[in-house]
């Protein structure tokens, strides 16, 4: 029997994962968190790409047709069809420094969270094998609908931008991932947990297409309403 990350990667497409440098969809986000960090209207609906190979993103039609955003870790831009940089932030997680869930944030700074939020999701689970990504089995979790699904713990490096730096994901008894737990440090610490549904298959790679993120309780339990983010995408191309 192999370990629950083989599992995972082998039920998501297996090797054809070390075959793909790039993955471009169309996203359309929905919820309540775009309007409550002021920020509605911006990131919604356009296309997105991520990169397998390091963290890198990019969302088109960025409060704009002409704009779209650049990411990574040290730097996050937004950027002019004409290849000209408007505005970004160097270093762009100190920006963060002392928010709070209600903060107001301006376009660079959703950019960098949209930015890492879409690297993160799109990129698993080949980015739990990259250099300095450790996962940890933590054995079954029952649903409260009964559903049992397996843990795995993923600790991110500092190298590597995202919520939070451990994180733990759930596989049902194929190996499909159903589920995220975190916190958004950027935003206060605000526990989260995340449900993956309707997945399918994309020239080999299975990925979800539908998302959506709520406030988790003490107990680990979303509390479903507000739903905070939704996610869905669509005319996903692999490269």
């Amino acid at each position: 029997m192999g370990t629950l990350l083989e599992k995972i990667i082998d039920a998501h497409g297996g090797r054809r994962w070390s075959e793909v440098d790039h993955i471009s969809a169309t996203r359309h986000f929905g919820g309540a968190f775009w309007s409550l960090k002021s920020v509605p209207g911006i990131a919604e609906e356009g296309r997105f790409t991520v990169d397998l190979r390091r963290e890198h993103s990019q969302l088109y039609n960025f409060g704009d047709a002409n704009l779209h955003t650049d990411f990574t870790p040290d730097r996050v831009a937004i950027v002019h069809a004409n290849g000209t940089v408007v505005k970004e932030f160097l270093h762009p997680r100190a920006a963060f420094d002392g928010h709070e869930l209600m903060t107001p944030w301006t376009d660079l700074h959703l950019a960098y969270f949209t930015g890492y939020a879409m690297w993160t999701y799109n990129t698993e689970p080949q980015s739990f094998t990259l250099e300095g990504v450790v996962t940890e089995e933590l054995g079954p979790w029952t649903e409260e609908d009964g559903q049992i699904w397996d843990r795995l713990r993923v600790t991110y490096p500092s190298s590597l931008a995202t919520h939070t730096p451990v994180q733990v994901v759930y596989a049902d008894s194929d190996g499909v991932l159903r589920r995220r737990d975190y916190s958004v440090d950027i935003a206060g610490g605000s526990p989260a947990v995340e449900y993956m549904t309707e997945q399918a298959t994309f020239d080999g790679l299975v990925l979800p297409r539908h998302r959506e993120i709520y406030v988790r309780d003490d107990a680990g339990r979303a509390v479903r309403e507000p739903l905070l983010v939704s996610i869905d995408i669509d005319d996903v191309s692999v490269s």
